[in-house]
């Protein structure tokens, strides 16, 4: 069987932990009903399982279980609370606030509400991919009905301030929004202490199925509106119709539950694990990193590599290790990250960026490994520019 390469790409996806596919089974087959069915026991059992996973969301977060509801995932919820907000509170004001950096799951939906005749400020962001809080305080107008942020970026793993921008919000009167899909099992959130309006999760990149997140969406002080983008059945308090996928919902659960039982340990590991990587590295010359140093995920290292080609770098490293370029692919043409530009670098060094996404199971061998194959390749590649 030929060698697979490392696995580095934690924030594509994570794999499935062993524990949270045993707590899945028993749901696609003996206690496989619908949750909606409260007329007998196979649809008492799923309604129970569906409660409970609500319930460990809920607490994950510091929200109440009423506030969660499930989607297919963050995609779907960032649509709902960005277009579900803009619906419901579009006779208050039609002008949003985001940033440059924001993934297309929150930027393409904005875009969509442009052409619909909202306003859609795009922030800036500094060089170390922070938010400027007195150009987003600046950015505020009266007519401004919602601030979408997301909590850590899916590219650089920088950090934003959220109790900073949720205070700022709240003071405005202005809904918060952030995308967590990176965040949840990995930092600390508290939608209360950091006053968010609405959150958005996934199960995939911590270690749950694919196809199931959920948004938080507030009850009180404010109570938050939001149109549902589905409609069919009225689940999920008429927010989000489709019959609930039980076994992906147990899933996310046990996963974001293992996630925080685990999270001081191994935060710990893997940061440590990224420092080593970093360390490798720094001993070639031309090497930069992207995003905050420290206010970053702890398994997160985005760098870009002077005098290489960046499509050869990837490839070269395929054999090594699976990572992300900082490029978004199209099957015409590969465009510098928008991400990085915002960040003031330039398309040619944007496009030999690699994004290193480092999880749970990774080893200080394999990182070793990879830091001595990737400096071998970068080193073999500026040689060959040379010629």
């Amino acid at each position: 069987m030929p060698h697979r390469p490392i696995y580095l790409d934690c924030h594509a996806t994570t794999p499935v932990d062993d524990r949270v596919l045993a707590a899945m089974l028993p749901y696609f087959t003996e206690h496989f009903g619908n949750p909606a069915s409260v007329t007998h026991l196979y649809g008492w059992e799923a309604e129970a399982a569906v409660k409970q996973a609500r319930e460990i969301l809920a607490d994950a977060i510091h929200a109440t279980p009423e506030e969660i509801v499930f989607t297919s995932g963050a995609t779907e919820a960032n649509n709902l609370a960005i277009k579900g907000v803009a619906e419901a509170y579009f006779s208050q004001g039609r002008h949003l606030i985001t940033l440059q950096t924001e993934h297309n799951a929150v930027l393409d939906p904005c875009g969509y509400l442009r052409s619909l005749g909202f306003e859609v400020t795009f922030l800036s962001v500094q060089p170390d991919g922070l938010i400027d809080l007195t150009q987003l305080e600046k950015a505020i107008r009266p007519d401004t009905i919602l601030v979408s942020i997301m909590a850590a970026n899916n590219e650089i793993g920088v950090l934003q301030p959220l109790t900073e921008i949720g205070a700022i919000c709240h003071q405005h009167e202005v809904l918060f929004h952030t995308d967590a899909a990176q965040a949840i099992g990995k930092i600390f959130l508290d939608v209360e202490a950091m006053q968010i309006d609405l959150m958005s999760l996934t199960a995939h990149k911590v270690y749950g199925p694919k196809g199931i997140g959920a948004l938080y969406v507030r009850r009180r002080n404010p109570r938050v509106q939001v149109a549902p983008q589905l409609h069919g059945g009225g689940h999920e308090r008429g927010m989000r119709s489709g019959t609930l996928y039980t076994p992906q919902i147990v899933g996310f659960a046990e996963a974001v539950k293992l996630g925080l039982t685990e999270m001081e340990s191994d935060m710990v590991r893997i940061q440590a694990l990224r420092n080593r990587l970093w360390l490798h590295l720094q001993t070639l010359d031309g090497i930069h990193l992207n995003g905050h140093p420290t206010q970053r995920l702890p398994g997160n290292l985005n760098i870009s590599v002077e005098g290489v080609d960046g499509q050869a770098l990837l490839l070269g490293l395929q054999p090594i290790a699976a990572v992300s370029s900082g490029s978004a692919c199209t099957s015409a043409k590969i465009e510098p990250s928008h991400v990085l530009l915002a960040l003031g670098l330039s398309p040619e060094l944007a496009y030999t960026s690699i994004r290193f996404g480092i999880g749970r199971s990774n080893t200080l061998e394999e990182i070793d490994r990879v830091a001595a194959g990737a400096i071998e390749l970068i080193r073999s590649l500026r040689n060959v520019g040379k010629d």
